[in-house]
């Protein structure tokens, strides 16, 4: 039969078809896969077909052929099992330092390692209801031009901003930019920071990685960020990555609070027996208003009860909550009935 120019690329439309349109459940027999090479303007003759499947086996593809009820050819093990790209693809969807734009490219390309059956079940994955996307387009890049930073132990220049009731770019040091060593990055609270010395204040401190403009990557080598620094302690002790004062702090709790303890403070940490129905553990921790918040929530089963400073922070912060709901008129609940 006469050989169209396109006849050379058999295995590979043969690899392609595989992929694309075939697996466990979707298996084609070899008349499909005859028609399918015809979209290509190839031919094809049964036999060649087996031939060909041996030459996709041999160079490493899970090629199988299944017999008797519903038989035909399909590709089985994939670089990642449908499971895997379904907990890829939730992580995307929900992230929220991911833009919606770049979420649905990034979606679209994990789509593409399964097959089109399994791409419409990805399709139809979780999604969170109302969550909040970055409205920075270029932190994608972001992220991996700090990444070589760290790689080649290159300090960083950028810009960093927040946002005005207008949803407008404000940038702090009216546009100044920061110069900082990165030590890592932190991903706490659904965000990604980046942890560093910077060059101005001369000291460790941490920046959202999606308020950052104009990043770029010098040719200064790092100063300031010690080879033991521990970049886990660090995303430890900040709450929520609120900065504060840092210190020794002991918390007194009811004993059915360990679990929670257990799970912010992680199963190093000792917990020492304060009668029948308390503990004490003592963390380092920066006191921000956020970790007096998680104190807080905690209700009467979480006491500071060291240092001073700590307690006197929380009192403070109480007292000043309460004025500012004792300003207002109380509010009558409504008539019974």
């Amino acid at each position: 039969m006469p050989r169209s120019t396109n006849q050379k690329m058999k295995l590979l439309c043969l690899c392609r078809i595989l992929w694309e349109r075939t697996d466990e459940d979707h298996p084609m027999t070899v008349p499909e896969l005859i028609r399918a090479l015809e979209e290509w303007d190839i031919k094809a003759e049964r036999k060649s077909i087996y031939d060909d499947m041996e030459a996709l086996r041999v160079f490493g593809l899970d090629v199988q052929n299944r017999k008797g009820k519903d038989p035909g050819w399909f590709l089985g093990e994939r670089s990642f099992q449908l499971a895997e790209l379904k907990l890829l693809v939730d992580a995307v969807q929900s992230s929220r330092f991911i833009s919606q734009r770049k979420s649905n490219d990034l979606i679209g390309k994990l789509e593409s390692l399964a097959s089109v059956y399994q791409a419409r079940q990805l399709q139809r994955q979780v999604y969170v209801d109302r969550r909040a996307k970055t409205m920075n387009e270029s932190v994608y890049y972001t992220i991996d031009k700090l990444h070589t930073a760290i790689a080649s132990h290159r300090s960083v220049s950028f810009k960093y901003f927040e946002y005005n009731v207008k949803k407008e770019r404000v940038f702090r040091r009216e546009g100044k930019r920061y110069d900082v060593s990165p030590a890592g990055l932190i991903w706490n609270n659904e965000n990604y920071y980046l942890a560093g010395y910077d060059h101005r204040y001369k000291e460790m401190r941490h920046y959202r990685v999606d308020k950052m403009a104009e990043l770029a990557v010098t040719c200064l080598p790092l100063e300031g960020v010690s080879s033991d620094f521990d970049i886990a302690s660090y995303a430890q002790k900040h709450f929520g990555m609120f900065s504060g004062r840092e210190g020794q702090v002991t918390l007194r709790c009811k004993n059915n609070l360990v679990g929670v303890v257990l799970d912010r403070f992680g199963r190093e940490v000792i917990l020492v027996p304060d009668g029948e129905e308390y503990f004490t553990v003592t963390i380092r921790a920066v006191v921000s208003p956020q970790f007096l918040g998680w104190v807080f929530g905690l209700g009467d089963g979480v006491e500071i009860k060291g240092p001073d400073w700590a307690a006197n922070m929380m009192k403070v912060q109480l007292e000043t909550v309460a004025r500012q709901y004792q300003k207002k008129e109380p509010v009558m609940p409504p008539p019974e009935g």
